[in-house]
């Protein structure tokens, strides 16, 4: 059977899309019906016991009103009203205590209400004594009883359903306009015998009979059941509700204006009479209506749940009629997209990462082991010939990047050797020159200033390499002391004789990567020399940690932000691609101190020293270093006194040094003309014992395969003229050997001050 008939006998589909559109439409349904009877439930708990309370409330208000303006008042009624409104607190207390609404705003208002019944103690005793006024107990009554109706609002304005939303905002207004007539009433009573209001006090009375009208009139009369009307028409029919619109109307039009009162008509008397007869029906009204409200609430909550039912009963025959159908045709399509499913996931877990592994590799691939295009018609087939067709374009682009990757790789060290070889020859002539014009200050610094230049020249194509994919080859055979160490790396850098080192603790590091340690303290050292003012210093220090060898090199650079300092770390803790190094070209000094470290298994941390500037953290792993071995120094027979060496200058006072005092030079033993280490003489050590000679570069030892060149045999032999007819330095003592270059080193420091000085 064609898979197209298959799918055809899955139209059966929407019934499965029915089915989900009616569970979820139950589950609305009874959503609603649970909300519907959660609001019940709250009301008849909590809205009926509130609403006894805001009654009790504004009883008391007119009674504590009354009693203030007139003491002559009975102070019975007003105890009656207290005791009634204490009742009806505890009851209402004790139905919030049962739980909340469900509604967070319902909820949080009833804290307000309990909040402000906590007061109640202490606005009676205020009233009692008679402290202050009565406008702040009438605001303190008239706030509570605004939260209140709030509350009703918060609690039943949320539902989903049109009819019961509008009754609820009835049954809110009804509330709102009886407390405008309690108002008032308090109103009235705070005139007491006098008949005499504050002008604010009228004017609120004025807008309390215009607003409670308004609200009956236009929304509560029209939108009352019909029992609920028939009771409205009779209290308003009643004589004592036109007793007290006509002494509202008096009030009104027959008032008389003092200078910052206002004195009611006479009939103003017989208000509490007439409030007493239809006071009782309004409140019934409410109270049936809210009632009325929350039975309306359960009656659609039970024919909700009556809708689901039936739904669920209908939809239910509809899909057991279509179940086997689909049933059995959805297994015999999900058995096929399981096939194809299993093959997909197998050459996109395995097959394909090993062969992009083979082509990184440059090993050859088996296109057998690939999905092959089989040619079949039907719609599951089309899929796995497409996937097949996906994978073969895939595979020819890696293949394809693989090779220019290893061609960039091939070009990038034919560039490095080609541009070895010049760098060395470079070396070497300036190395001749420094010996043959070595009495020329002027010239020799020149010559020193070019040979560090050709030393950063060398560098950058060691990074050429390192960023090829390549490593630098270390020639070294013996472990090399930190302090040794240390030098080495400052030799490498231009501004050499900024560098501080220090070398804390005495250990070597392994032969096979000291070049590689090496090049990357170079890198971060002249990266620190650069990137901080001309006369600061760079120090460096090394000292044994928990987890290995910690060297931090800490510059007074310009001040970065964490956020700059996160994306070069970030940088140095993961080897990027190719593409990554395109777009950050300037940087690549970064990217080679983070191969370097992926290849010696090293960390990189940038981050703020404490002086303002950049302090660059390289722990170098526990497993590369090993102990110093302690040589004694064998005795050497005193020679006869050579002739003298050419004049040169003696170390600059700054030259940086190790933490064993040996001063770097300003001659290189690897090639060319630049800082190496003074050799001197084995100096007693202070537990009595003898330090051995520092170790001398051998030249040519920290330059790539690739970059280097045969020596000449005039090169190897170590014997160079040195201008005056003198031995050559293999012939001189190691004491010769230091006072020479520590008259070479005087001689260029003198050489840089004149060069300042002439300077603008």
């Amino acid at each position: 059977m064609r898979l197209r008939t298959l799918l055809v006998l899955l139209a059966v589909v929407p019934s499965l899309a029915m089915a989900a559109q009616v569970t979820v439409t139950a589950d609305r349904l009874l959503e609603r019906s649970g909300h519907l009877r959660s609001d019940v439930a709250a009301g008849e708990r909590i809205g009926l016991p509130l609403y006894a309370l805001m009654t009790g409330m504004q009883a008391e208000r007119t009674a504590t009103v009354a009693r203030w303006s007139d003491a002559s008042a009975s102070e019975a009624a007003l105890h009656a009203r207290r005791t009634a409104t204490d009742r009806a607190d505890a009851a209402f207390r004790r139905a919030a205590a049962r739980g909340g609404t469900g509604s967070e705003e319902a909820d949080r208002r009833i804290l307000e209400v309990l909040a402000g019944l906590d007061e109640l103690g202490a606005q009676r005793e205020r009233a009692d004594s008679r402290t202050g006024g009565p406008d702040g107990t009438l605001a303190y009554y008239n706030g509570l009883i605004g939260q209140m109706i709030r509350f009703y609002q918060d609690a039943f304005s949320h539902t989903e359903d049109g009819e019961l939303s509008q009754e609820s905002q009835v049954v809110i207004t009804m509330f709102s306009a009886a407390e405008m007539l309690a108002q008032q009433d308090a109103s009235i009573a705070l005139a007491g015998p006098s008949r005499e209001l504050p002008a604010f006090r009228f004017a609120e009375f004025v807008n309390l009979v215009g607003a409670h009208r308004y609200l009956y009139d236009r929304w509560v009369v029209p939108y009352l059941p019909p029992e609920d009307a028939e009771r409205y028409a009779r209290i308003i029919g009643s004589g004592a509700w036109q007793t007290k619109t006509r002494i509202e109307n008096h009030a009104l039009s027959d008032h008389k204006d003092l200078a910052t009162r206002v004195r009611l008509p006479r009939d103003a008397a017989g208000w509490p009479a007439a409030r007493a007869a239809w006071g009782p029906g309004l409140e019934a009204l409410n109270s049936s209506r809210i009632r009325g409200l929350l039975a309306h609430g359960d009656a659609k909550a039970t024919a909700l749940e009556a809708e689901v039912t039936w739904l669920i009963a209908v939809s239910a025959g509809v899909l057991l009629a279509v179940v086997g159908i689909v049933a059995a045709t959805t297994r015999l399509v999900l058995r096929r997209l399981r096939l194809l499913h299993d093959r997909t996931v197998r050459v996109a877990e395995t097959t394909l990462p090993d062969v992009v592994a083979r082509l990184r590799e440059g090993r050859p691939v088996d296109d057998d082991a690939l999905p092959a295009v089989r040619g079949e018609r039907d719609e599951v087939g089309r899929i796995s010939d497409a996937f097949a067709r996906v994978v073969a374009v895939s595979v020819d682009g890696h293949r394809q990047l693989a090779a220019e990757r290893h061609g960039f790789g091939s070009f990038a060290s034919g560039i490095a050797s080609r541009t070895g070889n010049l760098v060395s020859r470079q070396l070497t002539l300036t190395e001749e020159l420094q010996d043959a014009f070595g009495g020329d200050e002027e010239l020799l610094a020149g010559l020193m200033k070019a040979d560090q230049l050709t030393v950063g020249m060398r560098r950058q194509i060691e990074n050429l390499l390192i960023l090829a994919g390549g490593e630098v080859p270390d020639p070294h055979t013996e472990p090399m002391r930190v302090a040794d160490l240390l030098r080495e790396a400052a030799a490498e850098v231009e501004e050499f004789r900024r560098i501080d080192r220090q070398a804390l603790d005495e250990v070597s590091v392994e032969a096979r990567v000291i070049s590689q340690v090496s090049h990357l303290l170079a890198e971060l050292l002249d990266n620190a020399t650069r990137f901080s003012p001309p006369r600061s210093r760079v120090v460096v220090r090394a000292e044994l940690v928990a987890d290995g060898l910690s060297v931090e090199v800490e510059d007074r650079g310009p001040r970065v932000s964490p956020e700059r300092y996160a994306e070069m770390n970030a940088r140095l803790h993961s080897a990027p691609p190719y593409a990554v190094l395109a777009e950050n070209a300037h940087r690549l000094g970064l990217f080679v101190v983070g191969h370097l470290a992926d290849q010696l298994g090293a960390t990189v941390t940038l981050r703020r020293s404490v002086y303002g500037g950049t302090s660059a953290v390289v722990v170098v792993p526990e497993r590369l270093l090993v102990p110093t071995a302690q040589e004694a120094v064998r005795p050497t027979a005193p020679s006869p006194a050579p002739p003298p060496l050419p004049s040169r200058p003696r170390p600059a006072p700054d030259a940086p040094s190790d933490a064993a005092g040996t001063t770097v030079g300003t001659d290189r033993a690897d090639g060319g003309a630049g800082p190496v280490p003074a050799p001197r003489a084995a100096r007693a050590t202070t537990d009595g014992g003898a330090r051995p000679a520092l170790p001398e570069r051998v030249p040519q030892t920290h330059l790539a395969e690739q970059l280097r060149v045969p020596r000449t045999t005039a090169d190897d032999a170590g014997a160079r003229d040195t201008g005056s007819g003198g031995p050559d330095h293999a012939e001189a003592s190691p004491e010769e050997v230091a006072d020479a270059w520590a008259d070479y080193e005087d001689g260029t420091r003198k050489v840089e001050a004149e060069l300042r000085q002439d300077q603008p």
